[in-house]
């Protein structure tokens, strides 16, 4: 089992022709991802040699879709670009929008949000990101830029605002192995939260327990404390990156801004272990922790 992302999923890569979207698409094939094509406007009807399969180039994603059956689209289009590109994804009913592009304007993004949000008939598209490395089901399939080697199938699932983050934490517990990892990014607004995640991971019965991984700034953590307190059964392990964090400091991600009290890292520690995840001071003590909640299972 997984969440969101498995064998069968079909995916399209918008932007399959540049030089991201090309290096990416061809580590995602040799991950074993079921990859049927790209959307390109100005290069449709073409075709593109990628880890020795043969990628068609479509004008659009309501074509790809017809044409593949494609249920996921990857985007690696740039930031000036990236609205269109996923307004046109959620216009042609994609399941699964994963958008990896950084830089991508707040206000677009808002847009982009409020448009899913907006009609009935856009319920059925899921984005993560931007500004995120997707997301991996080990073993099975890969939408995004996380290394697939760096662990296999097991137990854990995880949800993080980190691109390097996530990787490391796979890489610490890959003798246990992942049902899925998402990195859901961590602008201001982002599609999928970590709500949305552990909700998921809940409901997914492979999943036995879960990592969750937030960063300085905004209350996401806080809520998702909230919402684990009501709703997750499964034991949750945490780790919030900037204990470090010099006050008022914008911090790499936009939205990692500190003010006051609200938004530190210790604020957000002690709101998820005052619904009992346990939380790490670093990388390696939160998997130390995993570890001992799986042996104990």
């Amino acid at each position: 089992m997984s969440i969101y992302l498995n064998k069968d999923s079909k995916i399209i890569v918008q932007g399959i022709t540049g030089g991201m979207g090309s290096k990416h698409t061809t580590l995602m094939i040799e991950s074993g991802s079921n990859i049927v094509g790209g959307v390109n406007a100005r290069k449709a009807g073409t075709t593109v040699e990628l880890a020795g399969t043969t990628q068609p180039v479509f004008g659009s994603v309501a074509e790809a879709m017809k044409e593949t059956g494609a249920d996921v689209s990857v985007v690696f289009v740039p930031p000036a670009f990236t609205k269109d590109a996923c307004i046109e994804a959620v216009d042609a009913g994609i399941g699964l929008l994963v958008v990896i592009t950084e830089g991508v304007p707040v206000q677009d993004t808002a847009e982009v949000w409020s448009y899913l949000q907006s009609d009935k008939n856009h319920a059925g598209t899921r984005m993560i990101g931007p500004n995120c490395p997707g997301i991996i089901t080990p073993g099975e399939s890969l939408a995004g830029i996380t290394p697939h080697t760096i662990a296999g199938t097991g137990p854990i699932g995880l949800v993080s605002k980190s691109g390097t983050l996530t990787y490391q934490m796979m890489y610490e517990l890959k003798d246990f192995g992942f049902s899925t990892a998402i990195g859901i990014g961590g602008d201001p607004i982002i599609g999928t939260t970590h709500i949305d995640a552990l909700a998921a991971f809940e409901a997914d019965p492979d999943t036995k327990a879960i990592v969750m991984i937030g960063e300085i700034g905004g209350d996401a953590e806080e809520r998702a404390a909230a919402y684990i307190k009501d709703n997750v059964t499964k034991p949750v392990v945490g780790y919030v990156a900037g204990f470090t964090a010099p006050e008022g400091k914008t911090m790499g991600h936009a939205g990692a801004i500190v003010s006051g009290s609200s938004g530190t890292a210790q604020a957000k520690k002690e709101a998820l272990e005052a619904v009992g995840v346990k939380v790490g001071r670093t990388p390696s003590e939160t998997a130390a922790l995993m570890r001992e909640v799986l042996q104990s299972l």
